[in-house]
């Protein structure tokens, strides 16, 4: 037991101390000021924006910056969606894979289009290297980037500046953020064991004088930016749990460090850009608290086992139903806490094995979004709930609801508003849908609390653009793929929208002079104000299928029936 928490604080500490490293990187980047990989980087940006006819000088408004954004994901979502339909006749498919269903390209192309990367298909046996690669690849690093350039956005109006140029913002994210980090973790990966190369499906014959199959391909630069982006979708079917995705315990604790560095540094760059590392440091710590918190209640119920067959053996083993001995009980509960936190999606073991503690708690983090949240997102989130937690209180208290000196007024909450319930409409209302026919639309493998569990987590995962699934659920259907890609489009884009428009308000309001009746935001106690209003919020809107899913099937285990 104490290995086991003991690898899990280390793997938190490495992340602490890259925090504010990486942080202020990003900062730089986007402050515009000079940073190492200039003299590499700028002439092939140059040369970026002359090919792509943009005005890398030139500030957009706030609905030039978000028509960039649907223009561009449109224009990239069709072409893959044709290079997926089309991979029959396209290079690097050695493996002579067909052309897959059209609601599976569909749903796939919208899946990895939003940073969502939800996979209803098995990655080898359907897509060929070229779809892997070309595809779903190459918008690995366009959602990621997209999602960072929002949340740098909503930073920077936030903070009083102009928003910005997206196609500036989107090509600084890759060449300077994403792909340099990328190449360095595909080299360590490489050297780890995890296979990169052309190579067809290598067949072997087995003691036994049988045929066995070992499927390859270019997996160690997939797997880098999946983590580093927050995508999650895997090379293979069992993600990251498959031993050429992630060989070792080193493989292992290298990509979840990839997973939290950009989301947890994020936080810190906010505090550059307003200056206040003071109030950064405290919602870091919120952040982490909780988090370290949901990896406890995780982590000791994995430990503890299932009552009901502890009782039968007589003993008490930890439960390690679809989890792989390499990683054991400590590292597969840390991973699917920080892949449902960071909105990553992959997994190393599988969820719907996990006792009623760890669903409650990645469902917490599914529903809540913001710790760490997703890519760019999840920091425009966190400070969402922020400025909700200073209108409410200053309306308690009888305090101007400011923030960062600028005046908390009806549209900024009607937006904020926007931003949090578009995601229980998309869990909720599909899902009260699905369940209500059971058998027809629902392909719930586990029926009773279990099975409300899955379905509900199928939604939150859509809508909260993460992808990962109890995967008992028969989800690979036309109703799954359409209604499921239904929720994926309006979580992702609808709010960007919204938190766009926010940040731009923010940032045409005067700044006020601080006064007495000014309510200080950068303080201990009003950040654990923060804490239990966002704590609230998710319990009040999501309580009812969690005492219908993991909290009553928790309750069931522990009565031995």
């Amino acid at each position: 037991m104490g290995q086991g928490f003991l690898q899990i604080a280390l793997t938190l500490s490495i992340v602490i101390a890259i925090t504010p490293q990486l942080g202020k990187y990003i900062a730089r980047i986007f402050l515009g000021e000079s940073t190492i990989l200039d003299p590499i980087i700028n002439p092939i940006e140059k040369i970026i924006y002359t090919v792509g006819g943009v005005r890398s000088k030139e500030e957009m408004t706030v609905w030039q910056y978000i028509q960039a954004i649907i223009s561009s994901n449109l224009i990239m979502g069709i072409s893959v969606y044709a290079l997926i339909s089309l991979q029959t006749i396209l290079p690097w498919n050695p493996n002579d894979l067909g052309m897959p269903k059209w609601d599976i390209v569909l749903h796939t192309t919208i899946s990895f289009l939003t940073n969502t990367d939800q996979q209803h298909y098995a990655g080898e046996t359907t897509l060929s290297y070229f779809s892997q690669t070309a595809a779903l690849g190459f918008l690995m690093f366009t959602s990621a980037a997209t999602g960072l350039a929002v949340g740098i956005a909503f930073i920077r109006g936030l903070t009083g500046r102009k928003l910005g140029n997206f196609y500036v913002d989107i090509t600084r994210a890759i060449t300077r953020i994403l792909l340099p980090l990328s190449m360095i973790g595909a080299i360590a990966l490489i050297a780890l064991g995890v296979p990169q190369t052309l190579a067809e499906t290598l067949a072997v014959q087995t003691l036994e004088g049988g045929t066995q199959y070992i499927p390859r391909g270019p997996v160690a630069s997939f797997e880098i930016i999946k983590l580093l982006g927050e995508n999650g979708g895997g090379f293979f079917t069992a993600n990251s749990a498959h031993p050429f995705e992630n060989p070792n315990g080193a493989a292992n604790l290298l990509e979840i460090i990839a997973m939290m560095a950009i989301p947890s540094s994020l936080i810190y760059t906010y505090g550059l850009f307003a200056n206040n590392r003071k109030q950064t440091w405290l919602l870091f710590w919120m952040v982490f608290v909780i988090f370290a918190v949901l990896i406890w209640v995780t982590a000791f119920g994995e430990l503890q086992g299932n009552p009901i067959i502890n009782q039968a053996l007589n003993t008490e083993l930890p439960n390690l139903e679809g989890k792989e001995v390499r990683f054991g009980w400590a590292e597969t509960a840390l991973w699917a806490i920080t892949t449902t936190a960071t909105m990553c999606g992959a997994v190393n073991g599988m969820h719907d094995s996990f006792m009623p503690q760890g669903i409650f708690s990645t469902l917490f983090n599914l529903f809540v979004q913001i710790i760490w949240g997703g890519q760019g997102t999840g920091t425009a989130y966190l400070f969402i709930y922020l400025i909700l937690t200073v209108f409410i209180t200053g309306l308690m208290v009888g305090r101007t609801p400011e923030f960062l000196g600028r005046k908390i007024e009806q549209k900024e909450i009607f937006l904020a508003s926007v931003v949090l319930l578009i995601h229980p409409i998309m869990v909720l209302v599909p899902s009260a849908i699905a369940l209500a026919y059971p058998i027809s639309l629902s392909g719930i493998s586990n029926p009773g609390f279990h099975g409300i569990s899955q379905v509900v987590y199928e939604y939150a995962s859509a809508a909260a653009n993460n992808g990962s699934g109890l995967e008992g659920l028969k989800d690979n259907t036309l109703w799954w793929n359409l209604s499921s890609s239904f929720s994926i489009l309006a979580g992702r884009y609808i709010p960007i929208i919204a938190i766009l428009l926010l940040a731009d308000s923010m940032s045409r309001k005067p700044t006020v002079p601080q006064t007495r009746a000014t309510l200080k935001t950068d303080s201990l106690l009003f950040t654990t104000v923060t804490a239990f209003v966002t704590i609230i919020l998710a319990v009040l809107t999501f309580f009812p299928v969690l005492a219908l899913g993991p909290i009553a099937e928790g309750f069931k285990l522990a009565s031995g029936s």
